[in-house]
């Protein structure tokens, strides 16, 4: 089980966005590569990092900062946010990034998804954003018909890595994770699944070490990191100790 802090890039900047509304976003560090940085000295294993102004646009927008992250820290680092080509994935991963996101190009792509599972095996993760049940794209600012299984289901054995899975009524607020639905993905296809908006205090923490939340791979944090809601050596010790239990 695995926790990963999350950088939110917006203009150049580390922030928090609130249910996904770009004018509704927190600056909490203006060196996005510091903030990396101190989550890996603080013993994280694998750093989570969206392109916001990316994910509206279509294509990389905060690419000097990643870069900066990718030059400043050794672990691990994913990134989503405007990545829509095989070419635009082969320059990420290229670059040093463990893996990419694929969001919005799931939805209106899925044989590209498919494709670059192929040519870039364990590299590929699906980001499936949902408001109200139903899948969001191009940067939450609009929803398809496609449920989260459904697109979940699309994937399926081909080598997709994993599925961020994302309850946008919940993210940036702190009212903890939609583990029912979250749970209900992950019992529904065999590709790891983490979980992403609302993570709110330790209590989610110690939610994440019970046994029926092992089917996880683990769950991004953001706000509640940056705010101290979440001690990070305590939740570290304690998903290390659930894991090796």
């Amino acid at each position: 089980m695995i926790l990963f802090p999350a950088i939110d890039l917006k203009d150049g900047q580390c922030v928090r966005l609130k249910l996904g509304d770009m004018h509704q976003a927190t600056v909490f560090n203006d060196d996005p590569a510091a903030q990396a940085k101190s989550f890996e000295d603080q013993g994280f294993e694998y750093l989570h990092v969206v392109d916001l102004n990316g994910a509206f646009a279509g294509r990389s927008v905060n690419g000097e900062a990643v870069q900066a992250i990718l030059d400043r820290v050794s672990f691990p680092v994913q990134l989503g946010g405007g990545i829509r080509s095989i070419a635009h994935i082969e320059d990420w991963l290229g670059r040093g990034l463990s893996r990419v996101i694929l969001g919005t190009v799931a939805v209106r792509d899925p044989a590209l998804v498919r494709e670059a599972a192929r040519l870039f095996p364990g590299q590929v993760a699906v980001g499936i954003d949902a408001r109200g049940g139903k899948v969001a794209v191009e940067g939450w600012a609009e929803t398809s018909e496609l449920t989260a299984i459904e697109l979940g289901r699309r994937f399926e054995g081909a080598g997709v890595a994993a599925i961020i899975y994302t309850d946008i009524d919940r993210d940036g607020v702190l009212k903890g994770i939609n583990w029912p639905s979250t749970l209900e993905l992950a019992r529904a296809v065999s590709i790891p699944v983490i979980a992403s908006g609302g993570l709110a205090s330790m209590d989610d923490i110690r939610t994440m070490t019970e046994p029926d939340y092992q089917i996880l791979e683990g769950a991004i944090s953001g706000r509640a990191l940056y705010d101290g809601r979440i001690d990070s050596r305590e939740a570290i010790a304690l998903l290390k100790a659930g894991r090796a239990g």
